[in-house]
């Protein structure tokens, strides 16, 4: 009997110990000096295989649709870490009350999703980035918090590896890649999703690219534009055959249809009713094309449009608990899943 006992108390120390290691790895990223939030950082993405999100604007709270991209790459990818990049966090920031930012707490709520702060300055040491940042005007800048995420990506990935990918893009089925682009069109790349091992060259020579042709007056000159010269350079693009994807030294060039098989002209379809045709049987993942979203659409509960139903399928947390219906209220009750 007093074995038995034994026994049991040393499981329940056990299991203690992992819960409060595992609730202090994830309080580090928000309480921690930088120093300490770097090394768990090299913990957490060190083996080049987390899925990363940036935000370069102060908000706090995300979007519902922000909330989904990430909630659905943590469902997609239960064994990797998702790490979402905040600039508004810093090492003095603590927890948000559930009131004030429940998409905040919902998402740091998940086992797998980990939220740090985005230091550029120590980010890009090291990398062709660094003259270019230490000399910026950001004040001044055309289109800044997107050329500073253009840049972010680059030297997030190019440390740690793994995937990146864009806080419209919501995640279907695991991306099967290592080293990978994504057209976004027939011989054009996208930078919303792309994934590289750590200290990939192609990497390297886009952030030299990025500071050698840098001028933010130009839309995408700094993301997809940047990531299809640099891809004409390594390879001879041709035109896809069928959905199949293109093969060139040691990366791989993802078929539209991978992620783009609604193109940007026509994004409003995610905000229609829901096509049952659409099946998407040959993507990883859907781009959602916000940054054309001027009109300010948004997922609706009830309405039936295929955002709606993504949501519903690939983050119910999200659906559950932040998407509202057209009375402004969010209908159905909180369930368990949250902690």
């Amino acid at each position: 009997m007093l074995k038995e006992l034994q026994f049991f108390l040393s499981a329940v120390l056990l299991l203690a110990c992992v819960f409060f290691y595992q609730l202090s790895l994830k309080s580090s990223c928000l309480f921690l000096p930088s120093s300490k939030a770097q090394q768990d950082l090299e913990a957490l993405l060190g083996h080049g295989h987390g899925i990363v999100f940036i935000e370069t604007s102060e908000r706090m709270e995300p979007t519902p649709l922000v909330s989904c991209a990430v909630e659905s790459a943590a469902k997609t990818y239960p064994e990797k870490p998702v790490v979402f990049f905040m600039k508004g966090l810093n090492t003095t920031t603590r927890l948000p009350s559930n009131s004030t930012y429940p998409a905040f707490s919902l998402l740091s709520a998940i086992d797998n999703v980990f939220l740090f702060p985005l230091d550029m300055k120590r980010l890009f040491e090291d990398t062709p980035l660094r003259s270019w940042y230490t000399h910026i005007n950001a004040s001044v800048e055309s289109n800044w918090l997107h050329v500073s995420s253009d840049a972010s990506r680059l030297a997030i990935i190019w440390k740690y590896g793994g995937i990146y990918m864009d806080t419209d893009v919501i995640s279907i089925r695991p991306i099967p890649e290592e080293n990978f682009l994504a057209a976004q069109s027939s011989q054009y790349s996208s930078n919303g999703v792309f994934g590289f091992l750590p200290h990939h060259p192609f990497l390297w020579e886009c952030m030299e690219n990025f500071v050698e042709h840098y001028n933010s007056d130009i839309w995408g000159n700094q993301g997809p534009s940047l990531m299809t010269r640099m891809l004409r350079l390594w390879c001879k693009l041709r035109d896809f055959q069928e959905v199949s994807d293109f093969r060139c030294l040691n990366l791989s060039f993802l078929h539209p249809q991978r992620f783009y098989p609604i193109s940007y002209p026509e994004w409003r379809r995610y905000y229609e009713v829901w096509d049952k045709d659409l099946s998407f049987n040959d993507s990883y993942a859907l781009h959602l094309w916000n940054y054309m979203n001027n009109e300010g659409r948004t997922v609706v509960r009830g309405s039936n449009t295929l955002v709606e139903n993504l949501c519903r399928k690939h983050c119910p947390r999200t659906y559950r608990d932040l998407i509202q219906s057209p009375e402004g209220s969010v209908t159905g009750e909180v369930g368990p899943g949250n902690k």
